[in-house]
């Protein structure tokens, strides 16, 4: 009987694709280090487009302060002329620092009953304070002769903080707050910034935490929990 010769070598695993049979071939280290590399640079690419889209988007929001047009006190304090007693009572300490603490914040928020209110928690070392000033100098010039604002400084020496007011002077007083007794009394929390809202009634309506980057999201809040401007 003759006898058969058999290939008994081991035949590489196949898996079946439609009515073919195809042969899977075992990657080489070399070929394998070659797809990590292109995935990483893919992702790498990936990465940096999310970012550079990032940064133009917020870039749109807020102007560097050395691109704005210098605010003009002057010509603010002209068109706020006729408001209210009390709210013009504030155009009279423009960009003034005053001391007095918590009983002369309250003595001042008495005297604007009937008004809504802005307090703006600000320190001239705070990097989103500087950034959101001109929002604050712009929509208080506009809006000042129906809501009043007013700002509390704290933690500042009271040179740099006058220093600060002269290159971004605003139609009304700041508080002096080292302490942050002022804020504590109004309930705001300790970071920086903070805009509180009080209704025409004195109560408390809502509190902002963090910069505002535009006039429209200033002017926006305003609207929503002050009822101005309706």
């Amino acid at each position: 009987m003759s006898r058969v010769n058999q290939d008994v070598r081991p035949r590489p695993a196949a898996f079946e694709h439609g009515p073919l049979k195809q042969i899977v071939r075992p990657t080489s280290p070399s070929r394998l280090s070659a797809v990590r590399r292109a995935a990483w640079i893919l992702l790498a690419v990936a990465v940096l487009g999310v970012v550079a889209i990032g940064l133009s988007q917020a870039g749109g929001k807020s102007i560097p302060a050395e691109r704005q047009p210098r605010f003009d006190l002057t010509a603010a304090l002209d068109s706020l002329r006729g408001a209210p007693a009390p709210l013009a009572a504030l155009h009279g300490q423009s960009a003034q620092l005053l001391d007095g603490g918590v009983p002369a914040v309250r003595a001042r928020l008495k005297e604007l009953r009937g008004h809504p209110v802005v307090i703006n928690k600000w320190g001239s070392w705070c990097g989103p304070c500087r950034t959101e000033f001109p929002v604050f100098q712009r929509v208080s010039a506009k809006r000042g002769g129906e809501v009043a604002f007013l700002g509390i400084d704290g933690h500042d020496p009271r040179d740099e903080a006058q220093a600060f007011l002269r290159d971004y002077p605003v139609p009304y007083p700041s508080y002096v707050d080292r302490d942050e007794k002022i804020a504590r009394d109004l309930g705001i929390p300790k970071n920086y910034p903070i805009t509180l809202f009080i209704d025409e009634r004195g109560r408390e309506a809502f509190v902002h935490q963090g910069e505002y980057t535009s006039d429209r999201e200033l002017e926006a809040d305003i609207d929503r929990y002050l009822g101005a401007g309706a």
